[in-house]
């Protein structure tokens, strides 16, 4: 089990990276756009490659912000309880969200093969982009399989990565 926990990290530590690059790509990618825009014209489609890099990059960082525990906590109320029943609840809410995130990451991946099927372009610029939706696929599934081991360490008292 030590080994899948291992393995989920650099996963993850691999879509951070991948998620950070196209972060770089649609901040360089808006930037020339504006300045393009400022000396002569727009670049077509920019709005819609920014749109899927956003969408990557976001779906890429959820299960490392999973793993680092750097998303909102709402704490108001448990802060009181027993540690026994804040694990419990912790526990409660990995495999409720793993349950969740799967299902989304199914439909995703579903919705993505429609489009794939149905050989749907873009709008403007008329490029596939069933790739992306793919790629948000995967993000939201490794997120499951994140939230997965949270729950597995959690009842087996083992300290993450």
């Amino acid at each position: 089990m030590d080994r899948l926990i291992k393995l989920n990290y650099h996963l993850n530590r691999l879509l951070i990276l991948l998620g950070g690059i196209a972060v770089v790509a649609l901040t360089m990618l808006a930037a020339a756009n504006m300045l393009l825009r400022m000396i002569l014209t727009p670049i077509n489609g920019s709005y819609e490659l920014i749109s899927f890099c956003g969408a990557v990059a976001t779906a890429f960082a959820l299960g490392y912000t999973q793993i680092k525990k750097n998303h909102i906590i709402v704490n108001i109320f448990t802060d009181k309880f027993p540690k026994k029943a804040n694990k419990m609840l912790d526990g409660i809410n990995y495999f409720v969200n793993m349950l969740f995130f799967g299902l989304v990451a199914w439909e995703t991946l579903k919705w993505g093969m429609k489009i794939a099927r149905t050989g749907e372009v873009s709008e403007t610029l008329k490029i596939i982009y069933h790739p992306f939706v793919y790629c948000v696929a995967f993000g939201f599934g490794v997120l499951a399989l994140t939230l997965f081991f949270d729950f597995v360490i959690l009842f087996h008292e083992k300290e993450r990565v």
